[in-house]
């Protein structure tokens, strides 16, 4: 791994906010831990009651517009990111989000995108049902394994 390839990492870890990334090409590795401020993430209100994500670590404490308090239903299954990167709901700025609250999808379709390392990568239900809540505001970084949606299956 070259000087520049640790810069371009160092780069791409300061503009998503995140907090921790380990790197591995063959025997080399590079492994990146910060310390990060909480902030507080924005959930959609439904028809029933929603679960609320925990907290993300950003770099900068960021205002949510009225955030909505919400019961936990334990029974609804999550929809969890397989990477670290920055989620966006649209294919494009100003394009209609994939999906919305309220949507019924199938399995194979796509719910989101998340960036990663200059990668798009289409995260797609893995079985039908109706989407509860999206956790994650449009744009902001997640972690491995953090909860983007709550759905009700079909």
């Amino acid at each position: 791994m070259t000087i520049n390839e640790i810069k371009e990492i160092l780069q791409v870890l300061t503009e998503s906010g995140v907090a921790e990334i380990e790197v591995q090409r063959g025997e080399n590795r590079v492994w990146i831990k910060r310390a990060m401020l909480p902030q507080e993430v924005q959930v959609v209100q439904a028809a029933a009651p929603v679960a609320m994500a925990a907290p993300v670590a950003v770099a900068a404490v960021a205002p949510v517009a009225a955030p909505v308090a919400a019961k936990v239903e334990e029974t609804l299954p999550v929809i969890k990111s397989p990477i670290v990167g920055t989620f966006y709901e649209s294919a494009s700025p100003g394009s209609a989000p994939f999906v919305k609250v309220g949507d019924t999808v199938h399995a194979g379709q796509v719910l989101c995108i998340i960036e990663s390392m200059k990668l798009m990568n289409e995260i797609e239900a893995e079985a039908p049902g109706v989407i509860v809540a999206k956790l994650v505001p449009n744009g902001k970084p997640v972690e491995y394994g953090e909860s983007l949606f709550t759905y009700r299956p079909a």
